[in-house]
């Protein structure tokens, strides 16, 4: 159980590290200017990539988690409410993780009507819930 928990682990910090950049190419992209193609095309290709990646992250994490869950019971049984408070949360970033492909094809569209500071806001959203996570787990408040 403690290897599936260490990669668990693992691939929950890689996922959120694509989710935290992702976001941060997004400002790149809605500050360059109309004119340069060049630049613009080598943040879409970098985006395309990242988010393939965190596809292959994401999966594992979300299927060791599942493993934990299910088959070692961890979280499970009365008075573990943290961990439904905790699925809801990661819910909520497998959202969030969907919501960072529309905004790239929106910028491939080139129909993004978004500022960069909106997604300098947008981008402190998996902090919180990667803040989330981690506080339910290891604190286990309810």
């Amino acid at each position: 159980m403690l290897w599936i928990k260490a990669f668990h682990i693992v691939f929950v910090a890689s996922w959120f590290a694509g989710l935290f950049y992702m976001p941060r190419i997004f400002v790149n992209l809605a500050m360059v200017p109309p004119d340069s193609h060049a630049e613009r095309e080598r943040l879409l290709l970098m985006g395309r990539k990242l988010y393939r990646f965190m596809n292959l992250l994401m999966i594992p994490a979300l299927a060791l988690g599942l493993v934990l869950w299910l088959h070692y019971g961890i979280g499970r049984g009365p008075g573990q409410y943290w961990m439904h408070a905790k699925l809801a949360v990661v819910i909520g970033a497998v959202g969030y993780h969907h919501v960072c492909r529309s905004h790239l094809r929106q910028f491939e569209a080139l129909a993004n009507r978004r500022s960069h500071r909106w997604y300098r806001v947008f981008n402190e959203v998996s902090v919180l819930l990667f803040m989330a996570i981690v506080i339910l787990v290891v604190v286990k408040p309810f």
